[in-house]
C-alpha cells in the first residue's frame, strides 16, 4: 500500500458544513477540496451513510476523500438524516425521504461557488444502495455514480431475505442499527441542542426488523428502492464494484446486463471493503481508477476509461478452504467486453443416481431430510473476511448431511463465471419447506471446497410476491439461483452438487423437519463456463493501491 501525501492540488478540509433541506432539517457534512477551488472550480463527489463521519468512518474517509480532492475534486462525506451530527430522525433504511434528501444535497452542492455544477455520487454498502436509488431519480446535476458492495434488489439480495428465506443477518443488522440510532450528536459540533436531538433519536429508536419481518413477501415495501424494478429508466453512468468474498457480487452482473446507460463492472477477490483497503488481495489502484472515472464523467476528460472492457473480474484459483483469508487469493484477472458475455458456454449436468452426468438417467427418486445443524460450517451470509473467521471451511461434514451428486474427474481445468442455476424436479412431505443447494469442488483426498450456494423457500417457487403452499407427495418444479462466482476448478478434481433441507445459521430453520424427494434425470444444474483466452495469463489491468495519509490515532488497547 503506497501512502501519497503530495498531490497536484493542495487540499483543505471544511468541517463541519451544514446543508439546509427544504423541510428545515440540516445535514452535516465534511468537505475536502482543492485550496484554489474558488478560483478554479471543481466537481463534487458525495457519499451519504449513517455511520458517523467524524468517528465511525473517519479513517477510511481520511484515506480516500483527500486523494480525490488532491486530484481536482471535492470529496463530500454526509451524515444522513438522523445520524451523526445531522438533524431529523432515521426510522428505516433506504426510505423515499432519504432519496429525496440526496436529490436536495446534490442540487445544493452544484450551486456552491467552488463547484463546476457537476456532481458524482459514490458509496459502499448503504452508500452504494442510495447511490443507485438517487441515480434512478435522475437529479439534473448528477452525472455519474460508483456503487460498491450493494444491490439493485432490496428483497432478494440484501441482508433480509434470500430465495424467500429469512436470513439470520436480518436481526443481526437490525441490532447494529439500533445501536447507531441511540448515539448522540457531538456537542462540540451542534452546540447546546445536542441533548434535545439525542432525546428525539432515542425516543424514536426501534428495531428495524419490526418492518423487515413484517414484509415477508416481495411487496411494495421492498420494490421501493429496488432499481431492478425499472431498468429502462436507469441511464446515469454507473461503475458497479464488489468482491467474490462479499455478499453482493451478483448485483454487479445484473447492473451490467440491465442498466440502460453507460456502465462498467469490477469484481475482485475482496470482501465487504474498498478494493484498495480490503482483504484478501490482491488490492488494486482503486483511487487511480476513480480519478479516471470522475475525470471522464465530471470534467469531460478523454482518458480512455470507457474504452476498456465492460467487466473486469478476478477468477479465484483453487485453494484449500479456510475460515478467513487475510493475504492474497490465488487466481488471475480476466476481462469481458460485454456482459452477458457471448463467449460463455452453458454446461448442463443432470442429477442422476447420486452422480452428475451430461445425459439424463431417469428412474431414481432420492430422499433427504437434513438435521437442524446442517449448514454450521458453510460460513456466514455476509462474510467480512480479513481475520474474521466467517468463511466456509471443509464441507465434508455438511456433505454428510446432504444429498450429494458427484461429477466425473475433470480432464481439464474449467472456469465458472456467473450464476449457476439448479432446475429441480421434486416432491416433499409437507406444505412448506426450504432447500439449500451447494456447488463444491472435491479433491482426491476428499476435501470439499464451497464454490457457491443458493437457498429457496419452496412456497416461493413461482413467485416471491404470491407464494403457494406445496401439495405433499405431488411432483413439482423449482429453479434455484446460486450466488454468482468466478472460480477455477482444477483438473483431477470433481464437481459436487449437495442438496439439504436446512442451512442454519444462514437462514432461519423450517418450522418442522421435512423430507425432500429429488426426481433424478429430470433435475439438472446449469453452469456458466468461461473458456480460457490465449495470452490473458499475464493480464494486469490495475496499478498498485494508493491512499492518502490516515488520521493520526492512538491505540488504547488491542482489539479483538
Amino acid at each position: 500500500m503506497r501512502v501519497v501525501s503530495v498531490f497536484p492540488r493542495k487540499v483543505v478540509k471544511r468541517d463541519s458544513v451544514f446543508i439546509p433541506l427544504a423541510d428545515g432539517a440540516e445535514i452535516a457534512a465534511t468537505i475536502w477540496l482543492p485550496e484554489d477551488a474558488e478560483q478554479s472550480r471543481v466537481p463534487a463527489v458525495v457519499e451519504m451513510v449513517p455511520y458517523r463521519r467524524r468517528d465511525g468512518t473517519i479513517f477510511r474517509d481520511t484515506e480516500l476523500m483527500p486523494y480525490l480532492a488532491g486530484h481536482g475534486f471535492a470529496g463530500v462525506r454526509v451524515d444522513i438524516r438522523g445520524s451523526g451530527d445531522s438533524g431529523g430522525i432515521l426510522t428505516d433504511e433506504y426510505l423515499p425521504l432519504e432519496q429525496q434528501d440526496g436529490v436536495e444535497i446534490i442540487a445544493w452542492l452544484a450551486k456552491q461557488t467552488w463547484c463546476n455544477g457537476n456532481v458524482g455520487m459514490t458509496g459502499i454498502s448503504w452508500g452504494g444502495f442510495n447511490a443507485l436509488q438517487v441515480a434512478a431519480l435522475r437529479p439534473p446535476a448528477l452525472k455519474a455514480i460508483v456503487a460498491l458492495c450493494c444491490s439493485d434488489d432490496r428483497y432478494s439480495d440484501d441482508v433480509h431475505y434470500m430465495g424467500g428465506c429469512l436470513l439470520t443477518e436480518d436481526p443481526l443488522w437490525s441490532g447494529c442499527m439500533l445501536t447507531y440510532g441511540a448515539l448522540p450528536p457531538d456537542p462540540q459540533i451542534v452546540g447546546e441542542r445536542w441533548r434535545d436531538m439525542w432525546q428525539q433519536r432515542v425516543h424514536a429508536n426501534r428495531s428495524f426488523s419490526e418492518s423487515w419481518i413484517g414484509h415477508q413477501r416481495r411487496d411494495p415495501y421492498w420494490k421501493q428502492g429496488s432499481v431492478c424494478e425499472n431498468w429502462s429508466g436507469f441511464d446515469v453512468p454507473v461503475y458497479a464494484i464488489s468482491g467474490w468474498d462479499d455478499s453482493y457480487p451478483s448485483s454487479v452482473l445484473r447492473v451490467l446486463e440491465h442498466a440502460a446507460g453507460p456502465r462498467k463492472g469490477l469484481v475482485g477477490p475482496w470482501n465487504h471493503m474498498y478494493p484498495c483497503r480490503g482483504a484478501p488481495g490482491p488490492l488494486i489502484g482503486y483511487m487511480q481508477e476513480m480519478v479516471r472515472w470522475w475525470g471522464h464523467w465530471l470534467k469531460g476528460e478523454a482518458n480512455g476509461i470507457m474504452d476498456g472492457p465492460m467487466l473486469t473480474t478476478w477468477i479465484n484459483g483453487p485453494e484449500a478452504p479456510r475460515p478467513f483469508y487475510d493475504t492474497v487469493h490465488e487466481g488471475r484477472w480476466v476481462a469481458e467486453q460485454h456482459w452477458p458475455s457471448p463467449r460463455l458456454e452453458t454446461r448442463r449436468l443432470f442429477l442422476n443416481d447420486r452422480a452428475l452426468g451430461d445425459k439424463a438417467q431417469a428412474g431414481a427418486k432420492l430422499d433427504i431430510c437434513s438435521p437442524v445443524t446442517a449448514g454450521a460450517e458453510c460460513g456466514r451470509w455476509g462474510g467480512y473476511g480479513g481475520t474474521c473467521p466467517d468463511m466456509a471451511v471443509d464441507q465434508r461434514r455438511e456433505d454428510g448431511m446432504a444429498l450429494c451428486f458427484d461429477g466425473p474427474v475433470l480432464a481439464r481445468d474449467i472456469d465458472i463465471l456467473g450464476a449457476a442455476e439448479l432446475h429441480l424436479a421434486f416432491s416433499v412431505d409437507a406444505p412448506r419447506a426450504n432447500i439449500c443447494a451447494r456447488l463444491c469442488e472435491v479433491s482426491p483426498d476428499g476435501t470439499s471446497s464451497l464454490i457457491s450456494y443458493g437457498v429457496l423457500n419452496l412456497t416461493h417457487r413461482t413467485s416471491h410476491e404470491f407464494p403457494r403452499d406445496l401439495v405433499p407427495g405431488q411432483a413439482d418444479r423449482a429453479t434455484l439461483i446460486f450466488k454468482a462466482t468466478g472460480r477455477r476448478v482444477s483438473k483431477g478434481n470433481r464437481l459436487r452438487v449437495a442438496i439439504s433441507t436446512q442451512y442454519w445459521p444462514v437462514i432461519w430453520p423450517s418450522p418442522s423437519l421435512t423430507t425432500l424427494s429429488v426426481i433424478c434425470g429430470e433435475s439438472f444444474v446449469l453452469l456458466p463456463v468461461r473458456p480460457a483466452q490465449p495470452g490473458e495469463e499475464n493480464f494486469q489491468p490495475f496499478a498498485g493501491p494508493e491512499i492518502a495519509p490516515s488520521i493520526a490515532s492512538e491505540s488504547l488497547r488491542d482489539g479483538h
